[in-house]
């Protein structure tokens, strides 16, 4: 089979969408498929010899270390040009629709050359004249983007509110696009039921892959760091519930001598820095990012918990990574944390979002209980090597493409 795989951004820890790029597009390559991979900046790293990469340039407006930069006038070549630059001036982020426009330009040139089109997570209009050209559609929806759109809204101070509902204007297109594309996955049952109330798409539309995981890589490791705690945030948000667990830590540490590793881009003097500072605690919290892989798996695997704190998770690949590393978990009981670690008790604490009181004293209690965490470990890493492999994940995605391939066959 001939796969076009499009991502608007792909670098590998950027909201995991890199990490399902890269792995899935392997995951295929490995059963034999044909796969080219299309992204805008930042480029997808590490991709499989066997899986080609298009390069899908945009103005990049959002690029390190210059995000929010003014382009050149050279720059504005094309009407997306304009555009992209436009809603940014004006507080949108424009990417996952001006990202779609030109992968459209580009495929409308290579009918013949692919037998399903996959989009990850854009949701943008140009999908859909990708389909008018006859492509057979898949698209990924992770989890509707209302659900970090509402927890934003809530957090913001007043005057800042109509400018996060700005910034979220997409969303509304995507709902749009997602009722028009007859086969879309997502990677949890939670996330399904949360994509069918908020987009209102039809049951029949979804099916669930859940996303895996490498175990060879993710595996434990001798040597944990006693009273380590790590946690692992896409984003510097809200929705993360990252300054929960810093006031837990802050807690802790007046009987314990805990560390707390902290995995994310931190907003530079944003609310997460602020807070380390105010609660004393920037001599126990350190910070990392742009790890690579084999980095973040020793991390993960010198922990004695790993903490998901989030509000929020329509799957978690921390989780599942922590698990693969035989490290003991914490999460919130929200979203499809509860369908990914299993049963509260057996790979994973599960507590209620946002109590800090409950999240102090499970994380209290497990860091003092060596027997439980040995227990939680073992069990976590059978988990993973039962449950999540990307070959499945690669396998299941391609019986969503062949029912694509047959409906468009069949009209």
């Amino acid at each position: 089979m001939r796969i076009a795989l499009l991502s608007y951004r792909s670098k590998t820890h950027c909201g995991g969408q890199g990490v399902y790029v890269r792995h899935l597009s392997r995951g295929l390559a490995e059963l034999g498929h044909d796969v080219e991979v299309f992204s805008g900046q930042p480029y997808p790293e590490g991709l499989d010899p066997r899986v080609r990469l298009t390069k899908v340039p945009s103005l990049d407006l959002y690029r390190e270390p210059d995000p929010f930069r003014i382009p050149r006038p050279s720059e504005i070549k094309t009407s997306i040009d304009l555009e992209e630059l436009l809603t940014t001036w004006t507080a949108g982020f424009p990417e996952p629709k001006t990202f779609s426009l030109r992968a459209a330009r580009v495929l409308a040139g290579r009918r013949g050359d692919f037998d399903v089109v996959h989009d990850n997570q854009c949701l943008g209009t140009g999908l859909l004249q990708i389909a008018k050209m006859g492509f057979p559609l898949v698209a990924t929806v992770h989890h509707p983007i209302t659900r970090d759109r509402e927890v934003e809204v809530a957090a913001a101070r007043w005057w800042r509110k109509p400018l996060v509902r700005r910034w979220y204007g997409f969303v509304e297109m995507q709902k749009r696009v997602a009722r028009q594309i007859p086969e879309l996955l997502t990677v949890s049952s939670a996330s399904a039921s949360d994509i069918l109330t908020d987009f209102a798409v039809s049951p029949e539309q979804l099916h669930v892959v859940p996303l895996g995981v490498d175990t060879k890589l993710f595996q434990p490791r001798e040597g944990r760091v006693r009273n380590r705690i790590i946690a692992i945030a896409s984003a510097d948000v809200p929705l993360k519930g990252v300054s929960h667990l810093l006031h837990a830590v802050a807690r802790l540490r007046v009987e314990r001598d805990v560390e707390l590793q902290l995995v994310t881009k931190l907003e530079p003097n944003g609310p997460t820095e602020k807070l380390i500072a105010e609660l004393g605690i920037s001599d126990i919290v350190h910070t990392s990012s742009g790890l690579s892989d084999e980095e973040l798996a020793a991390l993960l695997a010198s922990a004695e918990v790993a903490c998901i704190p989030s509000l929020y998770e329509g799957f978690s690949l921390p989780a599942v990574e922590a698990m693969a590393s035989g490290t003991p978990i914490v999460a919130s009981r929200a979203g499809a944390l509860p369908e990914v670690v299993g049963p509260d008790g057996e790979c994973a604490r599960l507590v209620t979002p946002a109590d800090v009181d409950e999240l102090t004293a499970v994380l209290g209690r497990l860091l003092d209980s060596p027997r439980e965490l040995r227990r939680l470990g073992d069990n976590g890493r059978r988990r993973a090597v039962e449950v999540f492999s990307w070959q499945s994940v690669a396998a299941q995605t391609v019986a969503v493409y062949e029912k694509a391939i047959a409906r468009v066959a069949a009209c």
